[in-house]
């Protein structure tokens, strides 16, 4: 199965339509999974649910031009990705019109219970557009920290599925996770 998603995977990136379409529901679950880890921290109510999340991620995913997904563990980092600015675009959506009425903070409280371990629990709400700024911010100062972010929180992915998206060691990926936690509280309380 593996093999196959991996075909698919390498006939859409060569711009195979198909392989895309013939993907998306070998990977359905996988996808849903990650999209549920981005709402848990989204306030309650929010209008989009996991399937709408899953959805604006394939299309977005079948807009791309050139994509460069290399396996299974890659495509699902991307897809979490697209997840995120989703989220992020709705929020800034969302402030722009109601002028930030009742928007949520992130303590440093959150920042602890959000990164300390995604896999357990509920996180808090919190604000997506400062934990996106934050991101944005520690990219900028080291993009692989900022993509393990992405790969183990967002996406789920397990320290060696992390490993193989980025194409990195494993032992990497544990010192980037401790390295962009610590970065990302540090920036928090300031």
């Amino acid at each position: 199965m593996n093999g196959h998603i991996t075909q698919l995977i390498q006939d859409a990136r060569q711009g195979d339509r198909n392989a895309l379409d013939e993907l998306m529901p070998l990977i359905h679950d996988e996808l849903r999974l990650a999209a549920s880890r981005h709402l848990r921290s989204e306030r309650p109510g929010h209008t989009l649910d996991t399937g709408a999340l899953v959805n604006e991620a394939y299309l977005r995913l079948a807009q791309q031009n050139r994509a460069s997904w290399q396996d299974r563990a890659h495509f699902l980092a991307v897809a979490s990705m697209i997840m995120r600015r989703v989220l992020v675009n709705h929020a800034k959506q969302r402030k722009r019109l109601k002028r930030g009425n009742g928007a949520e903070h992130l303590t440093l409280s959150h920042a602890d219970t959000f990164l300390a371990n995604p896999a357990l629990g509920e996180t808090p709400n919190v604000d997506i557009e400062a934990l996106d700024e934050a991101l944005n911010r520690l990219a900028d100062i080291d993009a692989r920290a900022a993509r393990v972010v992405e790969c183990r929180y967002f996406a789920g992915l397990k320290i060696d599925e992390t490993a193989e998206a980025l194409n990195i060691s494993p032992a990497t990926v544990k010192r980037q996770w401790l390295l962009a936690k610590t970065w990302l509280r540090r920036e928090i309380r300031q």
